[in-house]
Protein backbone atom coordinates (compact mmCIF):
# COMPACT_ATOMS: atom_id res chain seq x y z
CA UNK A 1 0.00 0.00 0.00
CA UNK A 2 1.04 3.53 -0.61
CA UNK A 3 1.27 5.89 2.35
CA UNK A 4 -1.35 8.12 1.45
CA UNK A 5 -3.71 4.85 0.88
CA UNK A 6 -2.19 3.75 4.34
CA UNK A 7 -2.96 6.77 6.08
CA UNK A 8 -6.44 6.95 4.21
CA UNK A 9 -7.08 3.22 5.67
CA UNK A 10 -6.92 4.51 9.52
CA UNK A 11 -9.34 7.38 8.98
CA UNK A 12 -12.57 7.64 11.00
CA UNK A 13 -15.41 6.62 8.90
CA UNK A 14 -17.53 9.46 7.96
CA UNK A 15 -20.26 10.21 10.94
CA UNK A 16 -23.80 8.97 9.78
CA UNK A 17 -26.57 11.39 8.74
CA UNK A 18 -28.06 13.51 11.45
CA UNK A 19 -31.68 12.54 12.71
CA UNK A 20 -33.57 15.53 13.61
CA UNK A 21 -32.52 16.13 17.19
CA UNK A 22 -29.35 14.13 16.87
CA UNK A 23 -26.35 16.78 18.06
CA UNK A 24 -23.27 15.52 15.78
CA UNK A 25 -19.57 16.58 16.75
CA UNK A 26 -16.78 15.95 14.57
CA UNK A 27 -13.37 15.42 16.11
CA UNK A 28 -11.30 14.24 13.22
CA UNK A 29 -8.57 16.96 12.70
CA UNK A 30 -8.66 19.69 10.13
CA UNK A 31 -5.72 21.04 7.99
CA UNK A 32 -5.00 24.50 8.58
CA UNK A 33 -2.55 25.02 5.84
CA UNK A 34 -4.10 27.93 4.05
CA UNK A 35 -3.50 29.73 7.60
CA UNK A 36 0.30 28.43 7.61
CA UNK A 37 1.19 29.04 4.11
CA UNK A 38 -0.17 32.79 4.74
CA UNK A 39 2.01 32.79 8.16
CA UNK A 40 5.31 31.54 6.54
CA UNK A 41 4.68 34.18 3.93
CA UNK A 42 4.28 36.93 6.19
CA UNK A 43 7.97 36.17 7.71
CA UNK A 44 9.61 35.94 4.76
CA UNK A 45 8.32 39.35 3.96
CA UNK A 46 9.33 40.76 7.32
CA UNK A 47 13.12 39.21 6.80
CA UNK A 48 13.68 40.90 3.66
CA UNK A 49 11.78 43.86 4.79
CA UNK A 50 14.29 43.54 7.65
CA UNK A 51 17.49 42.56 5.67
CA UNK A 52 16.83 45.39 3.10
CA UNK A 53 16.65 48.11 6.32
CA UNK A 54 20.00 46.56 7.15
CA UNK A 55 21.45 46.62 3.98
CA UNK A 56 20.21 50.79 3.69
CA UNK A 57 22.33 50.82 7.30
CA UNK A 58 25.19 49.65 6.18
CA UNK A 59 25.49 51.05 3.16
CA UNK A 60 25.15 54.67 4.28
CA UNK A 61 27.31 54.10 7.84
CA UNK A 62 29.72 56.37 8.50
CA UNK A 63 33.55 54.78 9.00
CA UNK A 64 35.11 56.78 11.51
CA UNK A 65 39.27 56.69 11.54
CA UNK A 66 40.50 58.15 14.33
CA UNK A 67 42.71 61.64 13.92
CA UNK A 68 46.00 60.13 15.81
CA UNK A 69 47.23 57.25 15.61
CA UNK A 70 46.40 54.80 18.93
CA UNK A 71 49.30 52.21 17.90
CA UNK A 72 51.91 51.56 20.69
CA UNK A 73 54.12 54.12 21.90
CA UNK A 74 57.12 54.09 20.98
CA UNK A 75 60.57 53.96 23.26
CA UNK A 76 62.61 56.49 21.79
CA UNK A 77 63.49 60.06 23.62
CA UNK A 78 61.25 63.15 22.80
CA UNK A 79 64.76 64.86 21.10
CA UNK A 80 64.55 61.58 19.37
CA UNK A 81 60.84 62.51 18.12
CA UNK A 82 61.65 66.33 17.39
CA UNK A 83 64.72 65.78 14.55
CA UNK A 84 62.87 63.32 13.08
CA UNK A 85 59.30 65.36 12.53
CA UNK A 86 58.61 68.69 11.33
CA UNK A 87 56.65 69.18 14.40
CA UNK A 88 58.62 69.97 17.79
CA UNK A 89 57.63 67.11 20.49
CA UNK A 90 56.76 68.16 24.18
CA UNK A 91 57.83 66.55 27.23
CA UNK A 92 54.81 64.10 28.17
CA UNK A 93 54.77 64.36 32.32
CA UNK A 94 53.48 61.79 34.51
CA UNK A 95 52.51 60.94 37.85
CA UNK A 96 56.26 61.11 39.73
CA UNK A 97 57.67 63.72 37.55
CA UNK A 98 58.25 67.25 39.45
CA UNK A 99 59.10 70.91 38.60
CA UNK A 100 58.31 74.28 36.86
CA UNK A 101 55.83 72.50 34.25
CA UNK A 102 54.55 70.19 36.89
CA UNK A 103 53.39 73.96 38.46
CA UNK A 104 52.08 75.16 35.16
CA UNK A 105 50.04 72.27 34.54
CA UNK A 106 48.50 72.74 37.97
CA UNK A 107 47.69 76.50 37.55
CA UNK A 108 46.19 76.12 34.26
CA UNK A 109 43.87 72.92 35.95
CA UNK A 110 42.66 75.49 38.52
CA UNK A 111 40.89 77.27 35.61
CA UNK A 112 38.80 74.51 34.44
CA UNK A 113 35.66 74.32 36.89
CA UNK A 114 35.72 70.79 38.98
CA UNK A 115 38.32 69.62 37.07
CA UNK A 116 40.86 69.94 39.82
CA UNK A 117 39.12 70.84 42.93
CA UNK A 118 41.20 71.84 45.79
CA UNK A 119 44.16 71.35 44.08
CA UNK A 120 47.64 72.66 44.82
CA UNK A 121 49.94 74.31 42.81
CA UNK A 122 53.35 72.45 44.63
CA UNK A 123 55.11 71.08 41.20
CA UNK A 124 54.72 67.38 42.64
CA UNK A 125 52.50 65.23 39.46
CA UNK A 126 50.67 63.11 42.39
CA UNK A 127 47.80 61.09 42.29
CA UNK A 128 45.31 63.71 42.78
CA UNK A 129 46.98 65.56 39.70
CA UNK A 130 46.25 62.46 37.26
CA UNK A 131 43.06 61.85 38.36
CA UNK A 132 42.04 65.82 37.15
CA UNK A 133 44.14 65.12 33.68
CA UNK A 134 42.16 62.27 33.09
CA UNK A 135 38.94 63.63 34.54
CA UNK A 136 39.61 66.69 31.88
CA UNK A 137 40.49 64.22 29.07
CA UNK A 138 37.31 62.14 29.65
CA UNK A 139 35.09 66.01 30.06
CA UNK A 140 36.53 67.61 26.95
CA UNK A 141 36.65 64.24 24.55
CA UNK A 142 40.73 64.60 24.55
CA UNK A 143 42.50 61.38 22.66
CA UNK A 144 46.28 60.87 21.77
CA UNK A 145 47.27 60.97 25.24
CA UNK A 146 47.43 58.14 27.75
CA UNK A 147 44.91 58.51 30.34
CA UNK A 148 46.42 61.17 33.45
CA UNK A 149 49.57 61.96 31.36
CA UNK A 150 49.83 65.26 30.09
CA UNK A 151 51.10 65.14 26.27
CA UNK A 152 50.83 67.25 23.22
CA UNK A 153 46.98 66.58 22.51
CA UNK A 154 45.99 67.14 26.10
CA UNK A 155 48.54 70.31 26.35
CA UNK A 156 47.19 71.92 23.06
CA UNK A 157 43.58 71.94 24.34
CA UNK A 158 44.43 72.83 27.80
CA UNK A 159 46.39 76.25 27.02
CA UNK A 160 43.62 76.58 24.25
CA UNK A 161 41.14 77.05 27.15
CA UNK A 162 43.27 78.72 29.78
CA UNK A 163 45.99 81.47 30.39
CA UNK A 164 49.38 80.92 32.22
CA UNK A 165 48.94 84.20 34.00
CA UNK A 166 45.89 82.07 36.04
CA UNK A 167 42.75 84.11 33.49
CA UNK A 168 40.66 82.09 31.48
CA UNK A 169 40.54 82.66 27.72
Amino acid sequence: MEPKQAAKAFEAPPPPPPDDDTVVLDLRPRRRTRGWRRTRLSAIIAASIGGGVLLALVLTARIVVPATPTGPRSSASPSAHATASAQPQTVVLRQGDSGTDVSELQSRLLQIPDVYPDGKVDGQYDTVLAAAVARFQLWYGIRGDEDGEYGDATRRDLESRTTATGTTS
